[in-house]
């Protein structure tokens, strides 16, 4: 049986953060950010494992010298992002019991964020690879823009325009 203040606490609204200790503000931070990398995680893995194939493909001989550039990029981009993502986890377990919560937080987030850019430039590339084997290299590079365009407008354009009018309204 749930009791009020338990309901209470279900209830979507704003966060009270003078309820919180900044301990329990550390470990909400540090769970969002897991949750989130939990979310991330797959793609890039899916992406980097994709990657990893391509060049037992029959025709990737066929690719020129300027796709196999963009195929390393790609495969680099997508590792970086894979390390940048997979980081704050390990940090946390080496960390564990270390009083660094705060540092392991900042750290995490820098990561995350560095991570998602090169899960972009990741995407971008491979997308770049396609197009560029399927349409001809000016139909591939206006294909790869449109879509750094789009990964840049939603993920960071977006939550920028966001925060500035957050910020302007407090």
């Amino acid at each position: 049986m749930q009791t009020e203040r338990d309901s209470r606490s279900d209830r979507p609204g704003p966060a009270q953060p003078e309820a919180e200790t900044p301990d329990e503000r550390l470990n909400r931070n540090l769970d969002q950010l897991l949750q989130e990398l939990r979310v991330a995680l797959p793609g890039v893995q899916v992406l980097f494992a994709f990657l990893l194939v391509v060049p037992f493909n029959a025709r990737f001989g066929e690719v020129t010298p300027r796709e196999r550039l963009v195929y390393v990029v790609a495969l680099l981009a997508a590792a970086a992002a894979s390390a940048c993502l997979i980081a704050p986890s390990v940090h946390h377990r080496v960390l564990f019991h270390q009083h660094r919560k705060l540092e392991l937080v900042g750290l995490a987030n820098r990561l995350a964020l560095i991570g998602m850019v090169m899960l972009v430039v990741a995407f971008t590339a491979a997308i770049a690879l396609v197009a560029s084997f399927t349409f001809s290299t000016p139909v591939a590079g206006f294909i790869a823009a449109g879509t750094a365009v789009v990964f840049a407008l939603l993920w960071f354009a977006l939550a920028a325009f966001l925060l500035r009018r957050h910020r302007r309204g407090s």
